[in-house]
């Protein structure tokens, strides 16, 4: 059996949560996203991990 790498594995897991909690904190206190709607959004987060937060990040979100 393989045993996995931590010393790889732990650091990845902690940026993904890390810019996943961003991403949520900032889609709660921005009042308007790209889209209008904000719950789309936070399923693509929530579902699509580091790749959802980095894209809402960039894209997702709207400048008052």
């Amino acid at each position: 059996m393989v045993t996995p790498n931590w010393s790889i594995i732990a650091p990845l897991a902690i940026i993904q949560l890390l810019l996943q909690i961003i991403a949520l904190v900032d889609i709660s206190r921005r009042p308007e996203v790209v889209g209008g709607r904000k719950w789309p959004w936070v399923l693509v987060i929530v579902i699509f991990g580091l790749l959802g937060s980095a894209v809402y990040l960039l894209a997702g979100r709207k400048e008052a």
